[in-house]
Formats: structure tokens, sequence, C-alpha cells
């Protein structure tokens, strides 16, 4: 590493006493001669960084003037546990009217600034002081935030029992999972009780709790939307997407929160503009066609893999396959294709998480990418848990913090460079697909939402974990690959603990990267054509 400031040893301010327990904690063992060099440098270093100028001039914090907030408080009655934080705010001069008169819910992993962020988790109280870039856009088109929904603990639960603020339970069934980790999100939205809602997807926490809830989920193609002050698990798989009632409100919804913003280096530097921001327009061109020429050229591919998943549930594959075929009666082709990697690319994703998701999501360190830093919250946390702080966490988040640290000292580097290398013949296998077909349709979720355990129960992380043993084969590959999936209900399907509880299913429509105007304009012709409700 280059000096750009000059230290004399006369005026070294790190000592040889002070490098020596750094070294030593390293395994390092320097000589005498090399101890007062490097203390002499290092002594450059720390005067460098007492020299940095503050980073608040330079940080996007919110006008609050043009963007009030009024009314937080914590809800007696939070909707069978999908609100954590009631808070109303609008703009007082929206640039467009693209979301006038909507209401929208936030995720709990969203910063808001003057209201809490609980991540889902009591591991750290964090108040931010600034504002999500894409919630700034919602406001702009003349929405009104209403409140921040639950979220599942640290955002990494397929189920809806862990957060702080509660269970979440299933509209459709008292005692059944919303999905995770938008529990609430999901709920809101199918109760009426908001309009929209954000969620945040990394291995399908967008899409589970859309196909448990019965309503229209998009994780965008990696990249279109921001995630700038949006609390990171893993910056590879890091999604930001619209969470709505219909096919429409999701496109709405998206045009008004995607496109690049400077800060998050997910994004592409050029390219995303005009025409490749509409979604509206595009789902409306389709809609507004007879039924049977909506989809007239589409070429449909069903994915044979996403029908393979170990434990899925015959109810689901008959669910979806129905609803498949249908696709021939608004002018679509459909047929068969295989994508044999993706057997395996669940496999990666579990194996590439936890070393990059334990120091990111947990610890807070991004180190390495080129983003907005939430710093004021790395600075709670520290270089490792507290066992205070591992208390606080669920069953998946627990299991993620072991696993970095089994990770860290058993494999290194090694095991996430390895995966992200296989990760690119899986993410070229669905693009090779894809020059065949349109979209590739399959099952969002093998089985539909599982029971909630009781509320007292002292179920350990094996236990609840095997709950939800494979739900994401079929969601995760594309948080890898980043191309778009949207999540379509469907139909009902019996529990599998009880055959008279009926629960919803979807389908998963995955589209060319940044090519997510297609899977919209399928899903809202299916959509048109058929009630989902009555299948």
């Amino acid at each position: 590493m280059s000096v750009v400031v000059q230290v004399r040893s006369s005026k070294a301010r790190v000592t040889e006493k002070d490098l020596q327990p750094v070294l030593a904690k390293a395994g390092l063992e320097l000589s005498e001669p090399l101890l007062q060099d490097y203390s002499t440098l290092l002594s450059g270093l720390d005067a460098a960084i007492a020299a940095l100028p503050d980073d608040k001039g330079v940080k996007p914090y919110p006008d609050l003037t043009k963007y009030p907030r009024t009314d937080i408080y914590i809800p007696e009655d939070n909707e069978f546990g999908a609100w954590a934080t009631k808070v109303t705010a609008t703009c007082t001069s929206p640039t467009s009217n693209l979301l006038k008169g909507r209401t929208v819910a936030l995720k709990g992993n969203m910063a808001f600034a003057g209201v809490r962020c609980t991540n889902g988790t009591s591991m750290v109280d964090w108040v931010p002081d600034l504002d999500a870039t894409v919630i700034t856009r919602v406001l702009d088109a003349g929405a009104t935030i209403i409140g921040k929904a639950a979220c599942e603990n640290s955002c990494l639960e397929a189920l809806s029992g862990t957060a702080v603020t509660g269970q979440v339970h299933n509209p459709y069934a008292k005692g059944y999972s919303a999905g995770g980790s938008s529990s609430g999100s999901g709920r809101l939205v199918a109760t009426g009780s908001v309009d929209l809602a954000f969620g945040c997807d990394q291995g399908g926490s967008i899409r589970i709790p859309s196909s448990s809830c019965g309503i229209v989920g998009l994780k965008p193609t990696w990249g279109l939307v921001p995630y700038t002050g949006i609390l990171s698990l893993d910056a590879t798989i890091d999604h930001a997407g619209p969470m709505a009632k219909n096919v429409r409100d999701c496109a709405l919804f998206l045009e008004a929160i995607a496109g690049p913003d400077g800060w998050d280096d997910r994004q592409p530097p050029f390219g995303l503009e005009g025409d490749r921001l509409k979604f509206v327009g595009p789902v409306d061109s389709v809609t507004s066609r007879e039924n049977s020429k909506m989809l007239e050229g589409v070429k449909i591919g069903v994915l044979d893999e996403g029908f393979e998943v170990p434990g899925q549930d015959p109810n689901v594959v008959a669910s979806v396959k129905s609803a498949i075929k249908k696709f021939k009666s608004l002018g679509a082709t459909v047929a068969p294709v295989s994508v044999p990697l993706h057997r395996e690319a669940p496999l990666l994703w579990t194996c590439g998480l936890p070393l990059s998701g334990g120091r990111q999501s947990l610890l807070g360190d991004m180190d390495g990418r080129k983003q907005l830093y939430l710093t004021d919250r790395a600075d709670l946390v520290g270089p490792k848990l507290t066992q205070a702080q591992f208390d606080a966490l669920g069953p998946g988040a627990s299991n993620m913090y072991v696993g970095f640290l089994w990770v860290r000292e058993k494999y290194g580097a090694k095991i996430l460079g390895k995966t992200m290398n296989l990760l690119k013949a899986t993410s070229d296998g669905y693009d090779k697909a894809l020059e065949q077909f349109d979209v590739l349709v399959m099952p969002t979720l093998p089985y539909p939402p599982p029971r909630l355990p009781e509320p007292d129960s002292k179920e350990g992380p094996l236990d609840f974990l095997n709950r939800t043993i494979g739900l994401i084969a079929n969601t995760c590959p594309f948080n890898n690959s980043g191309h778009p999936a949207l999540s379509l209900p469907v139909g009902f399907v019996p529990a599998r603990d009880d055959p008279s509880v009926k629960l919803p299913t979807a389908m998963q429509i995955v589209g060319r990267k940044y090519a997510d105007a297609e899977c919209l304009k399928v899903a809202a012709a299916w959509e048109k054509a058929f009630d989902w409700k009555v299948l």
C-alpha cells in the first residue's frame, strides 16, 4: 500500500507496544527494526484517518419539510402480526401522480428517517436518519406511506414465526405461515390494509409471502431497482421490489421505483432509461386485446426441473400445470424445456451465502461495495456478535452466523469463490433456455404454507428450519442468476396437515434480464382471463 502521509519516526502516534498485540493476534512476529518501521507507517495511516472530513455533507439526508412524517407509534392491534410500526408520510410537492391515492407499507429492513428499523430483530435498536431511495420515489409519485410492515428476524426466515413483533398469520388461515421474510407485507396487501407493499428478496422473500398470501410479487432483475438505504443480506443477491393485489398495480409500483440512483453499485452505469423503465404501458397493451390474442406469438417454456423438487406437493403440481395449460387459450405457445443445472442451484445458494451473508447481513460489513454505507447501524454491532446479540437472532439468522464462523474457520474464501464460478454456468443455462422462450414457468413454492409453531414453543433451530426444508428450491436460483421472477396466484390447495384448510398456491414466471415487462405481460394476460380464487 502506498503512503500519502509522511510521519517522522520521532513523531509516531502508534508505538511498538500498540502494534505487537495486533500482530500476535494474527500470528505474526516482526523484528525490532520492522516493528519500528511499521509503527511509523501506521502512525501515518492513523493521521490520515484523523484527517478525514465528516461524511455528513455527502449523505442524502431527507428534506423533512418536503417529506413530513407524523403519527409514529407501535400499534397495539398489529393486524395479526403484520404491522411493526405505524407512521404517516407524504410528499408536499410530488413530481408525478403515478401512485396518487395509493397507500404503501415499507418493509421493516428499510431506512426511513425518524422511524425505528427493527429488521425483525431486537439484536440492535436503530432509528435511521436517512431514507431509502425507493421510499423517496414512491412519495414523489404521490403515494402515502402508512407504516412499516413486520419482517422476519434479520430477514433470514421463510416461515412467518420469528419477527420481533410477533408471528404473522396467513390471511386465509390463522395459525399458518404468511411466508417470509416480507411476511407483514404479504398479509397487509392480501387483507387490503394497504394497496402496495415493499418486499426485499435474497432467496424468495418477495415471492414466498406473495405465493402464501395470494398476491402478486415481483423480484425484479438484479440492479433494476436501487437497494440504497436498505439493510443488505448479500449485495450479489439483494433485490427490492413490488408486492400488490394485481399485476397492473405491480407494474405501476415498479415503474415508480425502478432506475439508477447514482449510489448503488448493483446497478449498471448506463442503459437503464427510457422505455426500459416503462411497465404499465406494456401491460395495458396486452390486456386491451381479445383474450384469445393477448399472448399471440409468445413462447412459454415449462421448466422440467421446476416440477422435480423433492417433497413437492402433488396438489401444487396439479394446480400449476392446470394454470399453465390455460396459456394456450390466450394465444401462447407452450412447450417443455430443461435446464439441468437448476437442480444444483439451491446447493450453490446454500454454500455461497454464509461467508458473504454473515459478514454483510449480521455484521453490517459491506467491504468492497460502492454504495451508501449505513455506518451508524454498523457501529451498533461491532466486528463480532455479542452473546446477547446472538441470542436475539431467530433460527435462520443464528444458523447463518454459526455457518459464517464455521466456513470462515474451516474453508476460507475458496468456497465462496467456487460457488460464484459455478453460478455463472447456471445463469448461462437459464439464458440459453430464454433464447428459445420468452418466459419460463414453474411452481413458485413446492408446497402450501406450513403451520406455525405455537407462540410459546421451545422448538430448536433444527426442527424449526425443517418446517420449510426445500421451500426455496425454485426461488433462490433466480436471486443468484439475477433474472426477473414473478409470483402469480393460480388457485387454492389443501394444507398438508389438514385437507379442510385451503391455502393459496402460485406460478412463478421468469424472464430475460431487464425484460421484467415480459413477466408482467404474461401474468397480466392470465390474470385478466382467469379468476384464481375459483379455480
